[in-house]
């Protein structure tokens, strides 16, 4: 099974994912994690990356799709694999589609109202990592981490004109994709309105198993 999610910040992709590995047995795949991979163990894809965006710069085309074609090649996406993150424009895609021959490209579909519900109520720990929020998943305390006891805070892009902005760029950059993969007989939109277990249901419906 070789996945693609699209969705706009805050359709839950990452959630999904996570459980769709689990239940198909195949690698999530995001290039945010491996970006980071990259620059942690020093590669010279990660020294690249990490001087691009020390300068404030975006990560061209070129080394974006080389980082995913040899994630590609590993021995445990050989049965498939979930792309989140990537590709972000068509002609990601288009490079995409001489890597692997996708079987499905699902298309997390949430209005907007919604997508700034969910992600202006995130909060954050800032040494644990551990995200809550206010209305699904608030801490034992308003506002303190359950562990530290640390204060919990905003992060300036969950802010709701930060999130109208990162809309914005989803909209300009990535919709495009959308008309792309359906023109292929590829896309499946799944409503991802509710809880992370009903969308699952939803995503396992559509692909059938």
């Amino acid at each position: 099974m070789k996945l693609v999610f699209l969705g706009p910040p805050g359709a839950g992709k990452g959630t999904i994912a996570a459980r769709a590995r689990e239940h198909y047995q195949i690698p999530h795949i995001s290039t945010g994690d491996l970006f980071r991979t990259h620059i942690k163990e020093h590669t010279p894809l990660g020294s690249e990356v990490e001087a691009i965006l020390g300068r404030g710069d975006l990560v061209p085309d070129a080394i974006t799709v080389e980082m995913v074609r040899e994630r590609l090649s590993a021995d445990d996406a050989q049965r498939g694999f979930i792309l989140d993150g990537f590709p972000r424009t068509i002609a990601q895609a288009d490079a995409l589609a001489q890597m692997a021959r996708l079987d499905y490209v699902v298309n997390f579909v949430l209005d907007e109202e919604v997508i700034i519900a969910r992600l202006s109520g995130r909060r954050v720990c800032k040494s644990t990592g551990r995200i809550y929020h206010i209305l699904y998943d608030p801490p034992k305390v308003d506002g303190i981490d359950d562990e530290s006891g640390e204060v919990l805070i905003q992060r300036d892009d969950d802010k709701p004109e930060a999130i109208h902005n990162r809309l914005l760029v989803y909209q300009r950059q990535t919709f495009p994709l959308i008309g792309y993969y359906r023109s292929m007989g590829l896309l499946v939109d799944i409503d991802a309105k509710g809880t992370p277990l009903e969308v699952f249901a939803r995503l396992k419906a559509e692909l059938g198993f």
